[in-house]
């Protein structure tokens, strides 16, 4: 059995390959899976700690398992990251596990390919600024990976809850050649972006729809539970929505309540990544159309990063025999 470090992951989830082929596992179909296993511990600060498991498998190839944490207060208390996980994959034939790969890498491969596949379907061709609303872990991969899909952005403008925060992050990107700047007013950055990328723990909507301007791509990363959200309902009755998964509208907050209150119904959904991919349903129709998609993960993704992971470990082409 293979240890696989995030040194490793990084190194063979460069984005080039790892977007196609997750373009290329959408044509197919889904792994097998399991419900997810979601534990909340509460907090009096409003912001539980969490335990997540999935799996997903795919009979005679392979079996993924993952283990993930979210506990808000790491940073502040312990100088830790405060999501932290595992991945294990076993031979599909034998049962044997063959590899544990460092979790946080994979989340963020995974996670910033994800919302990269959709901007690359859904997102205008000559887009060039990119906001980034969020500055955890996360973010910079976001920012890396929109900008392999869309090599036209020439901006990105960073806004955190937290000013030092969003500084830190405008200066990796500097460090990178990437021009960044960090923004203090949420709204004015929004009205400015091509691409919004956000990724925050927030549960009151902070994106608001009246500000976004025609054309523009709104990638929601952020509410992986009921109780979080991230935009408003302006956002959804303006832009034309997608979600990387159709299970994701069941479990997320940018679903759930507008959903109850009748602000949208499942049928205002697009379509999915497999029926984008797939040629299904159509993207992106005109310059001044606002798009929206919801990457809600799911262990299918995982599996597939996983499955890609390997195969490139063992110098194999990328193959998947998931069908619909």
């Amino acid at each position: 059995m293979q240890m696989i470090d995030a040194a490793r992951v990084h190194a063979l989830l460069t984005y080039d390959g790892l977007i196609a082929a997750l373009r290329q596992a959408h044509l197919g179909g889904m792994p097998q899976m399991s419900d997810r296993m979601l534990y909340q511990q509460p907090r009096p600060d409003g912001h539980p700690d969490i335990f997540i498991i999935l799996a997903a498998w795919q009979p005679q190839e392979g079996l993924l398992a993952k283990l993930v944490t979210s506990f808000p207060r790491n940073k502040e208390l312990h100088g830790i990251a405060t999501v932290n996980s595992i991945y294990t994959f076993t031979n599909g034939e034998t049962g044997v596990t063959e590899a544990i790969i460092d979790g946080e890498a994979m989340i963020f491969r995974k996670t910033s390919a994800d919302s990269a596949l959709g901007a690359s379907l859904l997102a205008r061709e000559d887009a060039q600024t990119l906001l980034m609303v969020g500055a955890g872990g996360l973010a910079p991969y976001l920012a890396r990976a929109h900008r392999s899909v869309r090599p036209s952005i020439k901006s990105v403008l960073v806004w955190n809850r937290t000013p030092q925060n969003a500084d830190h992050l405008v200066a990796t990107l500097d460090a990178e050649g990437i021009l960044a700047t960090a923004m203090r007013d949420l709204d004015e950055a929004v009205g400015q972006a091509d691409i919004i990328s956000s990724a925050t723990m927030t549960s009151e909507p902070i994106i608001k729809g009246r500000l976004l301007k025609p054309g523009v791509h709104v990638d929601l990363v952020g509410s992986f539970t009921p109780e979080m959200r991230e935009a408003d309902d302006d956002v959804l009755l303006r832009a034309d929505v997608f979600v990387d998964h159709r299970q994701t509208t069941q479990r997320s907050g940018e679903f759930v309540s507008p959903f109850a209150r009748g602000v949208i119904t499942p049928a205002d959904i697009k379509g999915d990544l497999f029926e984008l991919c797939q040629r299904k349903v159509v993207g992106r129709t005109s310059p001044d159309q606002i798009t929206m998609m919801k990457n809600g993960g799911g262990s299918h993704m995982d599996y597939f990063v996983a499955k890609y992971l390997m195969d490139r470990l063992h110098n194999r082409a990328f193959r998947t025999t998931c069908s619909d």
